[in-house]
């Protein structure tokens, strides 16, 4: 039986991976360590699992600095690209 590549084919992406390809932070560690650490919420709820799964509606507290942002996920990425590229994969809810 052949092993899935990555996530490709799934209607569904790990948290800290699109965290870390939406250009939230600098490392994919960094991005698994926030989550770990119970700070991210999806849909409201907390999790501590950077391999939660993350599908476009669901809705992202994050903190980040002294400021916590709120994004709905519009789309799943296939890869880390430019920070233009990034911003088309969620959009900023207001506060």
């Amino acid at each position: 039986m052949a092993a899935l590549d990555d996530d490709q084919g799934l209607d569904w992406q790990r948290l800290d991976k699109w965290l870390w390809c939406a250009r939230f932070l600098r490392q994919r560690a960094e991005c698994a360590r926030l989550v770990a650490d119970g700070l991210v919420r999806v849909n409201r709820q907390p999790t501590d699992k950077p391999h939660a799964k993350l599908r476009p509606g669901d809705v992202l507290t994050i903190p980040l600095g002294d400021r916590v942002r709120v994004v709905r996920v519009v789309a799943l990425a296939e890869r880390r690209g430019p920070a233009v590229e990034a911003a088309l994969l969620y959009e900023e809810i207001a506060a």
